[in-house]
Formats: C-alpha cells, sequence, structure tokens
C-alpha cells in the first residue's frame, strides 16, 4: 500500500515487528492496517469460508489503538506486545462482545458467555485488536467423525485450502490457519486436542504452536477433554507465534488445576529469548522413521524431508536416526489406544458444564444440541453429514473405575513409548515430517511446534513438526526459529496473480 506521504510499506506477509515498525515510521496506521485486513476478508471470503463473524467494532479499536500510540510518543514499548496487532480468534473461544461463540454450529447462535475468554483478555490487555472470529470444522468434528470434512461448518460453510482448492484444509482450527495463510488477519489463535493446530497449520503452510496443556488457559474455550484441550497460536512466523505464545501463557484461577501445574514451567523473561538464529546447535533431535517417514516413500515429502534433516546437521544439529516408538501403531489408532472413548465422555460433561454456565443459550445439554439438529436440518444442513459423533458422545456413559483405566493406559502408552525415547537418548526434540506423529503429542499433553516444510507435487503444503516432552517449549522454539532461517520455505498463496488461477495448484514453487 502507499502510505499519505508516498511512503510504501506492502502489508502482505508483514510480521508484528514489521508492523510496529511501519507504525514507529509513520508508514502505516493501525486504521489503515485494520481496514486493509477488512478488505481482504470481504474479497476473499467468499472463496475461502476461512471467517464466521467480523467484529463490528473493529475499525473503532483501531482509532483507539492509534490514539494510545501517539499519547505514548510513538514508544511502542510503552503499549503491549501486540498493540494495534489484528486477530482473528478460533469461533469456539468466547469473547464479551458483539460477536458470536458457536462452534460453528446454529445451536449457539445468539448465545451469551458471561465475560472474554482468559486468552481474549489477554490478547486485549496486549493491545492486540479482536478483528472477528475464526470458522472451524463444527463442534471440532465430533459432530460427524466419520462423514463431517475437515473445515465445514453449518454458519460458514466449506473452509477451503488457499494453495490446491481441492485440498483438505484440516481441522479443526481451519479458518485460523487459512486465514492467516492468505493475509486476510496478521495471527490468530487456535485450539487443539488432537491435532486442530497442528494440522490445519501443516495444511496451510503456516506456523503452529501447540503448547503443553495448562500452559495456556482453556477458561471461556468451549471444551472437549480437560486432559487434552490447549490453546495456541497460528500465525506465518515462528517469531510471530512466539509474541502471541508470550501474551496469552500463565497461571489462571479460571483454569486453576491445569495451569497451576504448567504455570512453573514458563521461563522468566517469557519465551521470546529463545528467538535464537543459532538455536540448532548442540541439538539432539530424534528421527522415528517408522511409519512417520516410511509411509511417505519416494514422495516429495519424503525427498523433502531428508533434504531438511541435511539442513539441521549443517546448523549444528546431532541426529540420531531409526529411533522407535514403543507400542507406536497402537498410540496412533485412536479406537485402539481408548482416546476416542475417553474425549467423548469427557466432551459430553464438559459441554454441559460449559452450556449451562452461558448467560443465555438456545440449548443447555448436548441432548438439546442434537434436538436442535434434528429439529433445524435444512438450517443446519445435516441432511448430508448427519450427527452420528454428538449422539455417540450422548450415548457414551463410562463409570469412574473405566474412566480411570483408559487415562492410565493412555499415560502409561505415553511414559513407555514417546517419554521413554525422549529421555533415554537425550532428546531436546522429536522431528517427523507432516502430521502422522500428532497422536503421540495429543495424548500425552505434549507440547509441538510445525513449520513449513515445502509442496508437493500438486502444490500442497506440508510442514516440518517438532515434538517435546512438557515444558520444552524454549527448545522447541530454538529449533523451529533456527530450521524456519535456515530454510525459509513458505511462499504465500497466489492470489492476485493475474497469470494464475487463484484455485490452481502451486506447481512452481521450491519444494525444499
Amino acid at each position: 500500500m502507499t502510505t499519505a506521504d508516498g511512503r510504501d510499506f506492502r502489508i502482505e506477509e508483514s510480521t508484528i515487528a514489521g508492523i510496529h515498525k511501519a507504525f514507529t515510521e509513520k508508514k502505516l496506521t493501525c486504521r489503515q492496517l485494520v481496514d486493509h485486513y477488512l478488505n481482504q476478508i470481504e474479497a476473499l471470503n467468499p472463496l475461502l469460508r476461512a471467517v464466521v463473524e467480523v467484529n463490528p467494532d473493529a475499525g473503532d479499536l483501531a482509532d483507539d489503538a492509534d490514539t494510545r500510540w501517539e499519547a505514548c510518543g510513538g514508544d511502542g514499548r510503552l503499549l503491549g506486545e501486540l498493540h494495534g496487532i489484528p486477530v482473528l480468534v478460533k469461533d469456539s473461544i468466547g469473547t464479551g462482545d458483539k460477536l458470536n461463540t458457536t462452534a460453528g454450529s446454529y445451536s449457539l447462535l445468539g448465545s451469551v458467555v458471561a465475560r472474554d475468554a482468559t486468552v481474549v483478555e489477554r490478547l486485549r490487555l496486549a493491545g492486540a485488536i479482536l478483528m472477528g472470529k475464526a470458522s472451524m470444522s463444527e463442534w471440532y468434528r465430533i459432530r460427524s467423525l466419520d462423514r463431517l470434512p475437515n473445515g465445514w461448518c453449518a454458519r460458514s460453510g466449506q473452509g477451503v485450502n488457499p494453495y490446491v482448492k481441492s485440498a483438505d484444509p484440516c481441522g479443526s482450527s481451519s479458518g485460523s490457519a487459512i486465514s492467516v495463510a492468505a493475509n486476510m488477519v496478521a495471527v490468530s489463535l487456535g485450539t487443539d486436542t488432537h491435532s486442530s493446530i497442528i494440522c490445519p497449520s501443516d495444511h496451510n503452510s503456516v506456523v503452529g504452536i501447540r503448547p503443553t496443556v495448562g500452559l495456556v488457559s482453556r477458561a471461556g474455550v468451549i471444551p472437549i477433554s480437560s486432559r487434552q484441550d490447549t490453546v495456541g497460536p497460528i500465525c506465518r512466523t515462528v517469531s510471530d507465534a512466539v509474541f502471541v505464545l508470550d501474551a496469552i501463557v500463565g497461571f489462571d484461577p479460571r483454569d486453576g488445576e491445569a495451569t497451576k501445574r504448567s504455570s512453573g514451567l514458563i521461563p522468566d523473561g517469557g519465551y521470546k529469548q529463545f528467538l535464537n538464529a543459532d538455536g540448532l546447535r548442540g541439538k539432539r533431535l530424534g528421527v522415528v522413521r517408522h511409519p512417520f517417514v516410511t509411509a511417505l516413500h519416494g514422495s516429495i515429502v519424503a525427498q523433502a524431508f531428508e533434504h531438511h534433516l541435511h539442513a539441521l546437521r549443517e546448523n549444528g544439529a546431532t541426529l540420531l536416526d531409526n529411533l522407535e516408538i514403543e507400542n507406536v501403531d497402537r498410540i496412533l489408532n485412536p479406537r485402539q489406544s481408548g482416546e476416542i472413548t475417553a474425549m467423548m465422555a469427557d466432551f459430553k460433561l464438559s459441554i454441559n458444564e460449559y452450556l449451562n454456565g452461558l448467560v443465555s443459550s438456545p440449548v443447555r445439554s448436548l441432548a438439546d444440541i442434537i434436538a436442535f439438529n434434528e429439529k433445524n436440518a435444512e438450517l443446519e444442513k445435516n441432511n448430508e453429514y448427519g450427527q452420528d459423533g454428538l449422539i455417540e458422545a450422548e450415548n457414551t456413559s463410562l463409570s469412574e473405575e473405566e474412566a480411570k483405566k483408559i487415562v492410565e493406559t493412555l499415560d502409561e502408552l505415553s511414559q513407555e513409548g514417546f517419554e521413554k525415547m525422549m529421555r533415554e537418548n537425550e532428546l531436546d526434540a522429536m522431528v517427523t515430517p507432516g502430521t502422522m506423529a500428532i497422536p503421540v503429542m495429543a495424548i500425552g499433553g505434549y507440547p509441538g511446534i510445525t513449520v513449513p516444510g515445502g509442496y508437493d507435487e500438486d502444490g500442497k503444503p506440508f510442514g516440518m513438526l517438532f515434538s517435546g516432552l512438557k515444558g520444552m517449549e524454549p527448545k522447541l522454539i530454538e529449533i523451529a526459529y533456527a530450521f524456519e532461517l535456515a530454510t525459509r520455505v513458505r511462499q504465500p498463496p497466489s492470489f492476485g496473480s493475474p497469470e494464475r488461477d487463484v484455485h490452481s495448484p502451486v506447481h512452481d514453487l521450491d519444494v525444499f
């Protein structure tokens, strides 16, 4: 864009640091930035279906941010780390404003939350501007685990991968990833229970951080599993994701037990101190080839993975190859491990509690949601996808002893599998291509960071996933940041390019 004084500043692909520099140099105002993203949403959302609602107060919030910037003499250090930065939050994250919080479902349209979710409170305190709600797989795809497409919800329709129209956008934080990838917003927030930050970030060529469970408060977020739910950033760069992470972590009495356990894992001075360009030097990285690499044999993704392993070595990391995770095949089967059963039972209890805590709501129980869908089949468009997942959750009933046994099994699989491999080999991270390793993190509440790793023969993005034990975010950040700087793989989708249809595969991007 051309600013009032004739100087250019390119908003596309801009980072938080770049935006703040532009504010300081008077190349950009917060209002100009917000208006740009609103225009992007208006232009692209009919194609991508990434945004459910836009905040009607976004412009006023931007004007207020500009006033405060001028009042402090243009010294952003006196304001929050995210001052003036537009953010979208997933439609399951509560906001005490004019926006709805519906998990993509018409059954919660018009419901009223008691207050902002804690993560939204912290974003506002850091100076961020809430632009609106990102679309998602309805009810985290629990609505129908077997039939509901990733990225679909009744309220906004089918989310579309901005790189290849026919490609899976993944979910359930699909809109959060699509909108950031397509430069419809600066940064976003997603949630992750099993794969919902890592997978859409991987599939849409952006950075996603799944924090250790309990590092970030879940208070005010529509729940699935108290054991596995976490909230984290989805951004275009590791540094932006870390700035957002710093703003949202910490103890919260509203999510007391989980955040109390994890608050001691947060380093003094936060996480941005670990944005170290030399962060790979001396790190020990584990490579588990079966099944995460062998399943990709001969593909461009497998070739790129080997190329990236070479880059990791070249930048000072030691790779321990051909490691194994005990019972990995069982871990990767959520039905066999018991993860799905535990998740469904937890969802039934936690969603009923959440609904009863709303100030007002058309539904007050999971049974009410199911009845609403049956009564409003045309509105909910559920003739095609049904709601077998919601019904399964409603019919799931575990005794205290049965639930305890499943949790003990999941803990044992984690301790004797991933944890044992990490500790015995003194690893700083496990590195895997794509998303196949996600269940390893999910069942143990472990953190992970995915960074763009390339594009396959059809132009579909894939990422490099760095996973660690609880509280290992500092090491993961160092590794991911240094890897990102060494490879610089991410390319924006080709919207607006006259020589290429916006939905065509991006064949000519460098795979590496």
